[in-house]
């Protein structure tokens, strides 16, 4: 065994309980830097079509931009979080924040797809997977009671309601400056961050020593965890068995359409063997007390275990909304950018409201229930909303959704969070936060592949069925119309060759046939939110003033910093 570092060093002094006067500063530095991490992918989805003309590249190529944050971040949480275990939590969230913005610098001053990968992908992507976990720990045992409940209610309600302020950040930016702002912004904060972390965020000590890190198990997850994001989120654009397109990947074609197999099925098939190999070794570490990344053992724990299965399922369905509604009120109702993010800003603001909600409530009743009302409220919202959407879409006609949606969101999210940690020994929460956010990660990834394939085949089905219906269409722009369709799904314009009136009904029909195909990814999204729903009951209750009660003693102030 090493010596412990000075972040988590024995304690020889006697024992005592108490709670750091600093803790609310402290909440509000975790808050700034989710705001970053929560606002980096959805400010730059606005900013695509721009970022495409400066750099004269493709859609495929800049998809890497996002798919690589996707994978680095979702590949490394639970390392993030083991790190922080081992090396001391504000320590790690340091290294993160500023290897967070090492990597918006690069992406802010890139001249080229490459250089934006390297910033934004990969610096930033192990930036925010170090910060991530670091920041829940940090609350987790620096709140305690009903306060931790209050706590665990801003965090989540600053993420959720910054990921719906991203695509109004993003349109603003880009339309009036330039979108190497949308980076900017992050070189700006994440120094502030890191000196009020140094500052105001206290060294927590355990006694103990410290334990060492599980490198092989780090390899291995690392590598499952990216080669099962990377299926997840590109088995629509490349092909769940059969391949349908090249992957290009700095000029080479790395795996041909003319292979006989999709390289997303080689990468499940690799990623489900590589996870198998890390269960496997982590359980005979714990065994024999070796310490593993991840301690399985944990899942015993029924709050741990079936919040983290909530979570999941909840997330399956989470970007429904926002993945949906843009689409269609970009495409079918014409919006611009700035427009649809302006049309989406009530969900953000009452995402803040149900956080404060959520907040209170959990005083009163057991944190479960608190869940379970905001889940049933968010499969309200999903199912209103299947209800109404058309081609005669008004804003006033979404807000209910945005009610019920955000509200929702609002109560179940953080409580969520605060259920899946309550239980968990100090010198795990780490691990255990990557755990959770991995869960979320993994439920987003799947769910936006099934939202994309629902919405975009239901949508060419209903169309191909209308334009064949249709009449005073001639038989040559019916037969170019439904090629476009096939070819292009939710991007469809029609043939060139249509008159006036025949691009007057294809229009009519592919807004009919988008709201049409909407409407599935939100049943798909309901029938999500019954699932976390259902799987909530096994949650044992847990009152707020018991969350986090049982760390209480662990928590080590140190004399100064």
């Amino acid at each position: 065994m090493t010596a412990l570092s000075d972040d988590v060093e024995r304690d020889d002094r006697p024992a005592f309980s108490t709670i750091d006067p600093r803790r609310w500063i402290t909440l509000g530095i975790m808050s700034a830097t989710v705001i970053i991490i929560s606002l980096d992918t959805t400010v730059l989805n606005v900013a695509i079509p721009t970022i495409l003309r400066d750099f004269h590249t493709t859609l495929p190529s800049l998809q890497w931009v996002i798919t690589g944050y996707a994978l680095t971040f979702a590949s490394l949480l639970i390392i993030g979080g083991r790190l922080g275990d081992v090396f001391g939590h504000r320590r790690i969230f340091v290294i993160g924040a500023c290897l967070f913005g090492t990597g918006s610098l690069i992406a802010a001053l890139s001249q080229s797809v490459p250089q934006l990968v390297i910033g934004e992908a990969l610096i930033e992507g192990v930036g925010a997977a170090f910060m991530m976990p670091s920041s829940l720990a940090i609350l987790s045992r620096s709140f305690v009671g009903h306060e931790r409940a209050v706590a665990f209610g801003l965090w989540g309600a600053v993420g959720g309601a910054s990921a719906a302020f991203g695509p109004v950040v993003g349109g603003f930016l880009t339309s009036n400056y330039s979108w190497r702002w949308s980076f900017g912004i992050n070189v700006i904060i994440v120094p502030f961050a890191v000196i009020g972390a140094m500052v105001f965020t206290p060294r927590l000590r355990s006694a103990g020593v410290r334990e060492r890190l599980d490198i092989a198990g780090a390899v291995l997850i690392a590598a499952g965890m990216a080669l099962l994001v990377f299926g997840l989120s590109e088995g629509e654009a490349y092909g769940w068995l059969t391949p349908k397109r090249d992957i290009v990947l700095g000029g080479h074609d790395l795996w041909p359409a003319s292979r006989p197999v999709s390289i997303v099925a080689v990468a499940f098939v690799v990623a489900v063997g590589i996870l198998y190999a890390f269960y496997r070794t982590s359980r005979r570490k714990e065994r024999d007390n070796a310490q593993p990344l991840f301690e399985f053992s944990q899942l015993r724990n029924k709050a741990f275990r079936y919040g983290l299965i909530t979570v999941a399922a909840l997330s399956l369905g989470q970007l429904s909304l926002a993945f949906v509604l843009p689409v269609f009120l970009q495409e079918g109702r014409h919006l611009s950018a700035a427009e649809n993010g302006l049309w989406q800003l009530p969900s953000g603001l009452c995402f803040l409201i149900g956080a404060q909600i959520s907040s209170r409530l959990a005083r009163r009743v057991p944190l479960v229930v608190v869940v379970r009302v905001g889940v049933l409220m968010t499969i309200a919202g999903f199912a209103y909303l299947a209800l109404v959407i058309s081609s005669s879409l008004q804003f006033w006609t979404l807000f209910p959704t945005y009610i019920m949606y955000g509200i929702g969101f609002g109560l179940a999210i953080p409580q969520i969070t605060n259920i899946v940690l309550t239980d968990v020994a100090p010198e795990k929460t780490g691990a255990a936060s990557g755990a959770n956010n991995t869960a979320k990660q993994m439920g987003i990834s799947l769910g936006v592949a099934v939202i994309g394939a629902l919405l975009t085949s239901r949508m060419i089905a209903s169309a191909l069925d209308r334009v064949h219906d249709a009449t005073g269409l001639s038989s040559g722009v019916r037969t170019s119309a439904s090629a476009l369709l096939r070819t292009n799904g939710v991007s469809f314009v029609p043939p060139p060759k249509a008159s006036p009136a025949e691009v007057a009904t294809l229009r009519r029909i592919f807004v009919d046939s988008l709201a049409t195909g909407a409407k599935w990814p939100l049943v798909f999204s309901c029938i999500t939110g019954l699932i976390s729903f259902a799987v909530s009951f096994l949650i044992p209750k847990i009152d707020s003033e018991s969350s986090g009660a049982s760390i209480d003693d662990e928590v080590r102030l140190a004399a100064s910093h």
